[in-house]
């Protein structure tokens, strides 16, 4: 699910890069934001961080002792990406193992469904594995629409684990 978040930040800006031109400085502000911003990756509250939309304001600069640096305040508005219990979602298959199924779904790329959560579908091995029933089959590449039954976050790696279900209606593969 995408969200709309406000979020404060802190952005320190070089003292070689501050200009007394008000535009030059707003414009180093908002490219450093942006690096930091992509650097950060997620939060286990907030999700992935996608986009910033807007930038709502700019704090007044406090200067550090020890080497000149300023540092802004500032307030934004973003996009953020997290997936939550019960969520409906589609995933991109990207591997088939015997012991299950892993899906990309935008930037979460650890989401897990376990055969006894894809019922009537069979394991079939080969050169491209395949979960198979009498009306589809989801191997590499195929859309799978499923429900999310829990997410776990990691913080060592920043990023989210999911595992997910085909159980309920108007579950599995979209032709």
């Amino acid at each position: 699910m995408f969200l709309k978040v406000q979020l404060p930040w802190n952005v320190i800006i070089a003292a070689e890069n501050l200009d007394a031109k008000g535009l030059m400085l707003q414009r180093a502000i908002i490219i450093r934001l942006l690096g930091d911003f992509a650097a950060r990756k997620a939060t286990k509250d907030l999700g992935y961080y996608h986009a910033v939309t807007t930038l709502d304001s700019i704090g007044e600069g406090r200067v550090r002792q020890q080497t000149g640096d300023v540092v802004f305040p500032v307030f934004f508005s973003a996009i953020t990406f997290k997936l939550y219990k019960g969520e409906i979602s589609e995933g991109v298959v990207h591997k088939v193992l015997k012991h299950g199924v892993l899906l990309k779904c935008g930037p979460i790329e650890n989401i897990f469904l376990a055969p006894r959560k894809m019922p009537g579908y069979c394991y079939e091995g080969g050169e491209s594995p395949l979960f198979r029933d009498n009306l589809s089959k989801i191997e590499k590449d195929v859309v799978v629409r499923f429900i999310v039954i829990g997410t776990m976050w990691l913080e060592a790696e920043r990023e989210f684990q999911a595992l997910v279900s085909l159980e309920g209606d108007y579950l599995g593969p979209i032709s």
